[in-house]
């Protein structure tokens, strides 16, 4: 992707606070991937403990230049046999934790067994999760699998990419999860909390998007990691004993002429959650 088509810029970012008895060791992927789909321009990141052993904070606050064309502009889909997938690549076709693709091989066969592999599998995959599949927010657990999705029939966002990618995996379409902000450019604020969001790409000759969730190209996403599935995706691991006390994320277009990163956040100078595609 031409740098220069990177015409948009998102303010993305997150705080969070998190209350511990002792030090606690933590891991956060919080920033951006550094790929030719996505530019930070601006960048900061805080992590503030208050007394020890009491209360620690991070936040992260950036300004990335995102492309206004929607998912997948401009990629021809091709079908690879797995001959001759590149082998960084083989990795993604395997059962993993969350995606136990081994459990559901029959189910899948039985569901999409007549379509030839390629992008019109994938879709139809996209299609049944996305209309067989009840979203409920703040349904989701930590410990649950695709299979088990599948059986209870509701979920968050993670579940749906693991479904999707456990399906695919069934057909041994190398496919992995992905965790980033979304905003809402040519889309209708829902007015609901901003939160991160999980996705999955399929590797068809290139490596393309698809969303479960929404089942719609969008305009704007922003990777923070990729991986085989929510444990390659985790916004914070903590090693220990320590409750998440307060957590906001932000995901909106912006004039980077107008906003910086560290200023408070003013929902009142967001450029996206309409129907029109405002570039400045």
């Amino acid at each position: 992707m031409e740098t220069n088509l990177l015409n948009l810029t998102v303010r993305i970012g997150c705080r969070q606070s998190y209350e511990a008895k002792e030090p606690t060791a933590a891991l956060f992927m919080i920033k951006p991937r550094r790929d030719e789909a996505q530019r930070v321009s601006q960048e900061r990141f805080s992590f503030n403990p208050s007394l020890p052993g009491v209360e620690y904070q991070d936040e992260h606050d950036a300004l990335v230049a995102v492309s206004s064309h929607p998912d997948n502009h401009g990629i021809t889909p091709r079908f690879v046999s797995l001959a001759k997938v590149p082998r960084s690549v083989l990795r993604y076709t395997l059962p993993s934790r969350y995606c136990d693709a081994d459990n559901v091989i029959e189910f899948a066969k039985d569901l999409f067994g007549k379509i030839p592999p390629g992008v019109d599998l994938v879709q139809a995959i996209c299609d049944w999760v996305h209309n067989k599949i009840e979203y409920r927010t703040g349904s989701g657990l930590s410990n649950i699998s695709a299979s088990q999705i599948l059986n209870r029939g509701y979920g968050v966002c993670r579940d749906f990419a693991h479904v999707a990618i456990t399906l695919c995996r069934a057909f041994d379409l190398p496919t992995r999860y992905v965790t980033g902000h979304l905003p809402n450019i040519g889309r209708v604020a829902p007015g609901t909390p901003m939160d991160f969001h999980a996705y999955f790409e399929v590797y068809l000759g290139e490596w393309l998007t698809f969303d479960a969730r929404f089942n719609v190209p969008r305009i704007g996403r922003i990777k923070v990691a990729h991986g085989l599935d929510a444990v390659d995706g985790a916004i914070a691991t903590l090693y220990g004993d320590a409750p998440l006390k307060n957590f906001a994320v932000w995901a909106y277009q912006v004039n980077p002429a107008e906003v910086s990163v560290g200023d408070p956040i003013d929902l009142a100078k967001r450029l996206d959650g309409t129907l029109k595609v405002r570039s400045v």
